[in-house]
């Protein structure tokens, strides 16, 4: 059973995932945009997760268990999700949105955002549990894409590049 840090009473608990997001409860977040040359690593999700199968993501996205630190848990998810290790991603922003995500869920998260710029394009090994998919995507492509197939993506990838690209990417990309 995975407890995840949420908001009950005005403090915060430890929860189970699972019941976290059926009653659409607050609560912590990571997301991690890596990004080369201009362009997104996006990833499109396992169809064997319980929310948003087969949906295009950011780079990578979790929830930090219990009392871990989130610029570790945006590394340890790198590597779980993408077999990215040893990288070091770089904390931008904490953003906080409410999307309903399927079968009855409710993400309601805190999220700490981390941006990492690589100069050349790492060697993959996405988890095939995890990932089913990935790409590279120009940020302007991404914003076009996503306004002409918003179905293809997430609740909160559609919520970053709509509300949060600057934020994320900075001036100059966002």
């Amino acid at each position: 059973m995975e407890m995840i840090p949420a908001w009950i009473d005005g403090g915060l608990h430890p929860v189970e995932k699972l019941e976290v997001h059926r009653r659409g409860l607050r609560h912590r977040a990571v997301s991690v945009f890596l990004l080369c040359d201009g362009a997104l690593l996006i990833q499109r999700r396992a169809l064997g997760k319980y929310h948003t199968p087969g949906l295009w993501a950011n780079t990578c996205c979790t929830h930090p268990a219990w009392e871990e630190e989130p610029r570790h848990c945006a590394r340890r998810r790198l590597d779980e999700e993408l077999g990215l290790a040893g990288l070091a991603p770089v904390f931008r922003d904490q953003v906080e949105y409410r999307a309903e995500v399927g079968n009855g869920m409710i993400e309601h998260e805190m999220v700490d955002l981390f941006l990492l710029e690589l100069s050349a394009r790492p060697e993959l090994r996405p988890n095939p549990a995890e990932v089913m998919d990935t790409r590279w995507i120009a940020i302007n492509a991404l914003k076009n894409t996503v306004a002409q197939d918003p179905d293809a993506f997430t609740p909160w990838m559609r919520i970053y590049v709509d509300r949060y690209a600057e934020r994320i990417f900075g001036p100059d990309l966002g």
